[in-house]
């Protein structure tokens, strides 16, 4: 189920690009400029999974709804706040914001916080996904066989197989496969993951000539055949 995220921006621009990098991510933005529409928001059911809130609001503070907010429910709040605005970061965490992120930002930052926010929160204790039988994960030894055979991996590739393998039959969005595999390269550009999709693929088939795991979903993204 998607899961929507209700933005407190009052710069219409600041609000887009979150907006865009929620949608490419999977999730379904929610646009309000107003702290009494946030709250009017967060009253209705369902209600947004999580709050990404502006301190600097026009009519009440970005602290003030945070306040408010917790008075009737515990949804995660991650604050927008300017960088020389370090009091109010502290009053945000003690008032029960989860997280923060100062202005200027990467959204690709902003939506990588905000699903550890969210997984913070999932249940624990349901069995992890299994692996593809096919593919035998050794992460101590950072090494991954195909059918009992060790694949020859550059790290990203070996990092790009594994996130995969970590969700099986899940579909992964390329910006969710870079904030997973290219943490150390903020600014690698998309067409960098199908390039090393390719190249996984062309390793695969070293093995298996007929294999193809890897799967394409258009303008979504890749999974791996369960």
């Amino acid at each position: 189920m998607t899961k929507t995220i209700l933005i407190v921006e009052d710069e219409p621009a600041i609000a887009d690009s979150i907006g865009y990098a929620l949608r490419t991510d999977g999730f379904a933005p929610l646009h309000v400029t107003l702290g009494e529409q946030a709250l009017a928001a967060m009253r209705v059911a369902p209600a947004p999974s999580l709050v990404v809130l502006d301190v600097g609001l026009p009519d009440i503070s970005g602290l003030e709804v945070c306040r408010l907010l917790r008075q009737f429910s515990d949804v995660p709040i991650l604050f927008l706040t300017a960088r020389s605005d370090e009091i109010d970061r502290v009053v945000g965490l003690e008032i029960g914001a989860d997280d923060y992120v100062t202005k200027p930002f990467s959204p690709r930052e902003l939506v990588a916080r905000i699903r550890v926010i969210l997984r913070r929160l999932e249940p624990r204790g349901a069995p992890p996904a299994a692996t593809p039988r096919r593919f035998e994960l050794r992460a101590a030894e950072a090494r991954i066989l195909f059918h009992g055979r060790p694949l020859d991996l550059t790290r990203y590739e070996y990092l790009l197989l594994k996130a995969l393998l970590d969700h099986p039959a899940h579909v992964l969005s390329r910006a969710q496969l870079m904030d997973r595999v290219w943490t150390d390269a903020p600014d690698t550009l998309e067409r960098t993951v199908d390039a090393h999709v390719k190249s996984l693929r062309a390793k695969l088939r070293l093995i298996d000539a007929g294999a193809d795991p890897i799967l394409t979903h258009r303008g979504m993204g890749y999974s791996l055949a369960a």
